[in-house]
């Protein structure tokens, strides 16, 4: 049997990664010159805001979206997206400072934001897969949607740098 994931639990991974991001982005302010700081604060805020979304996007789903669909005492399900979330998009345990030096540019800090907000596009999109429609399978395109324009809105920074 395959194993198939509800869109209750892909949110769970969401929120799990907005909340990553946000400390990615408080992590590179903290090491950041006076006139980055401010912007890469904003950039947390904004992550703040998407898990927002994501938490009330999560708690719209129907009683259906929400359910395991299969037997997992244990979450090991939930728990192997979990790490791979926590490994794969702004890693919670490593330490920020291992990808930033404190000498980025803010340039250089939204190219590697760019990087891993695309990796999440992509970990959302092969999710996609794995949630068939009557367990929410169009909520995760809402996912995607929210994960593209703060790929958007860091792209347009760059002109002004």
């Amino acid at each position: 049997m395959a194993i198939e994931f509800s869109a209750g639990e892909i949110f769970e991974m969401a929120c799990q990664i907005e909340r990553n991001g946000a400390k990615f982005y408080r992590k590179a302010a903290d090491a950041a010159r006076d006139d980055a700081k401010q912007r890469l604060l904003d950039l947390a805020a904004m992550e703040d805001d998407h898990l927002a979304t994501f938490t009330t996007m999560m708690d719209e789903l129907s009683d259906q979206e929400r359910i395991e669909p299969f037997y997992d005492p244990d979450d090991q399900a939930v728990l192997y997206l979990r790490a791979f979330a926590d490994t794969r998009v702004f890693d919670a345990k490593a330490d920020p400072s291992e990808k930033l030096t404190g000498k980025e540019s803010l340039e250089e800090v939204l190219r590697i934001a760019i990087g891993l907000e695309k990796d999440s596009i992509a970990f959302y999109t092969g999710l996609r897969e794995v949630v068939p429609e009557r367990l929410g399978k169009d909520k995760i395109d809402r996912i995607i949607k929210e994960e593209m324009s703060h790929v958007v809105t860091l792209t347009g920074d760059l002109p002004a740098l």
